[in-house]
């Protein structure tokens, strides 16, 4: 008999990847990647503002790419074994659709227009929004954030909605409803984008759109009214069932058959999150946090239902039946910088090769640019070397890792980082030293915050770019914890998280426990704590929390 494969697609902040894998044995057979041509543009962001939007063009261009790159590299007969198609994207990503789910920038007047477009998830322009929300949800009968922390963030699904809607009277008149990413590329692969028909996925509802079944689905018509009358009626245009990552959205239209060369028989899944189907990916157990370590960070954790009963865990992105491991509660959690503030560093040094270098007459322009992506090259790298040589606290230095804002716990995206303890000799090593500390006590808030709601963690597993690239950086994370953490083996931890559900919906495996096992990619390497180390960053922690009350409630 001949092998079953199914594709993962994984789209992240800067481009999309694919991963064909074999579901008896795991093995990785080929993948591409497609980054975001006007998105690397900078095209209708505005970070000044946190603004930043994403031309769905970009993700239809990026599918079609991914997808018959990797068959083209895989080896023959692969195309025609494909039995599974499951999709994971950034969270939460909404965009303003017509009445037959055609994101607007797609429809006439609209192309160039960014509120038309996907709001993606690090789009922070409705922070005002999301403190209404809050004001709002606090003075009501129910209170529709419990299951997200209790507090809602900017980052999220009705903060975005109201944000643009309230901005642009045109995409208020012409927005018949609104869909997630996740939910939209299915719906464009099986032929079923109308708002009220196309599956949405649980995880993102549950976690970005206070969605529950307690509150019979999303907010009531009462209380979206409440928060503004421009939203009333849109709850009827949108959804009240949820799907998890198991459950098929449907089969490739002959038209995405064709165009990806596959048959038309191939079962999609209904989406999901990124880090939600990376903890997938990663292999995730009871009680053990998976870390999604990017440009930000995602903790997702999974717990028995009945074990975790009717506690409310404080401050988080919200708990889940079935956003992860359909059956378990899925808790989420994470850092809104973290590979960001590194590479905000990194371009802070970057200044005077592209403003003074850049322009110099001294050498001919091949010469200079060469000479520029080379020292670009290498600012991490050496910074990382340099740092590494310097004992904890030996510079005093303390950094907030704030520069994005607060996601978790507490998410407040009007906090901005800070650095303490400066003086003339603090030297550039110190500094990038510092701000890997922040972010590695931002993770142990997050750790605290958990624990003492009650909710242990046995382990933790790491995944993605940080993860796989900085022994540095990994090292302070497992002694600011104090606890080990295994680095999942797989290059594409999101993607084979997304060919394991693919795996489920098409009746290769029953779940995804049974997916898990037979796919999984195992662990690469393992971080342990460094006593001496542990006691050390315990001071510097009580230190980072101390700055962190004075920044948020005095500064």
């Amino acid at each position: 008999m001949s092998a079953k494969y199914t594709i993962g697609l994984d789209y992240g902040t800067d481009s999309v990847r694919s991963l064909i894998v074999n579901t008896e044995t795991g093995e990785e057979v080929s993948g591409a990647v497609f980054d975001y041509p006007r998105w690397k543009k900078g095209l209708y962001c505005d970070p000044v503002r946190n603004q930043f939007r994403q031309h769905p063009k970009d993700y239809l261009e990026g599918l079609e790419f991914v997808v018959t790159e990797a068959l083209r590299k895989a080896p023959e007969g692969v195309a025609e074994n494909v039995v599974g198609i499951s999709v994971d994207t950034t969270g939460s990503t909404p965009v303003a659709v017509d009445e037959k789910g055609t994101p607007l920038s797609l429809t006439p007047g609209f192309e160039e227009n960014p509120n038309a477009m996907f709001v993606l998830w690090k789009d922070h322009t409705a922070v005002k929004e999301a403190d209404e929300i809050n004001e709002l949800a606090a003075s009501w009968d129910i209170d529709f954030t419990k299951y997200e922390g209790g507090i809602y963030s900017s980052e999220w699904f009705w903060a975005k909605i109201l944000h643009v809607t309230r901005t642009d009277i045109a995409i208020l008149r012409s927005a018949y409803s609104w869909v997630e990413h996740c939910d939209w590329i299915p719906g464009v692969l099986t032929g079923n984008t109308h708002p009220k028909t196309i599956k949405r996925s649980r995880c993102a509802a549950g976690h970005k759109a206070m969605w529950h079944e307690a509150f019979n689905g999303l907010p009531s018509d009462a209380f979206l009214e409440a928060l503004d009358p421009a939203l009333a009626g849109l709850r009827d245009r949108l959804f009240k069932e949820t799907y998890t990552c198991d459950v098929a959205a449907g089969r490739l239209t002959p038209e995405w058959a064709s165009r990806l060369g596959l048959p038309t028989q191939v079962v999609v899944g209904v989406g999901a999150f990124d880090a939600h189907l990376g903890a997938l990916g990663a292999e995730i157990q009871p009680y053990y946090l998976s870390k999604v370590m990017g440009t930000s960070t995602c903790d997702m954790l999974v717990a028995p239902l009945e074990e975790v009963g009717d506690r409310l865990v404080r401050g988080i992105c919200g708990q889940v039946d079935g956003s992860i491991v359909p059956g378990m509660m899925g808790l989420e959690a994470g850092q809104s910088a973290f590979g960001d503030i590194y590479a905000w560093f990194k371009k802070l040094l970057e200044w005077p090769l592209d403003t003074i270098l850049a322009e110099t007459n001294l050498i001919g322009d091949d010469l200079k640019q060469q000479l520029i992506a080379e020292v670009k090259d290498q600012i991490i790298r050496r910074l990382s070397e340099e740092a590494e040589k310097i004992p904890p606290g030996e510079s005093a230095l303390v950094a907030l890792d704030w520069l994005n804002g607060r996601r978790t716990p507490d998410a407040n995206q009007n906090l901005k980082g800070a650095i303490a303890g400066l003086t003339l000799g603090t030297d550039a090593p110190r500094i990038f030293r510092a701000l890997v500390e922040a972010t590695a006590f931002g993770s142990k808030a997050i750790n605290d915050r958990f624990i003492s709601e009650g909710i242990r963690i046995d382990g933790v597993i790491a995944l993605g770019g940080v993860a796989k690239k900085s022994p540095f950086v990994m090292q302070i994370v497992a002694d600011v914890l104090n606890m080990p953490i295994k680095v999942a083996r797989s290059e594409q931890a999101c993607a084979l998280g997304s060919a394991m559900a693919a795996a489920v919906v098409a009746g290769v495996y029953s779940t995804t426990s049974e997916a898990q096992e037979k796919m999984g990619g195992g662990i690469e390497t393992e971080y342990q704590p460094n006593p001496e180390n542990v006691r050390k960053y315990q001071e510097l922690y009580r230190k980072y929390q101390q700055l962190g009350k004075f920044v948020e409630f005095d500064f």
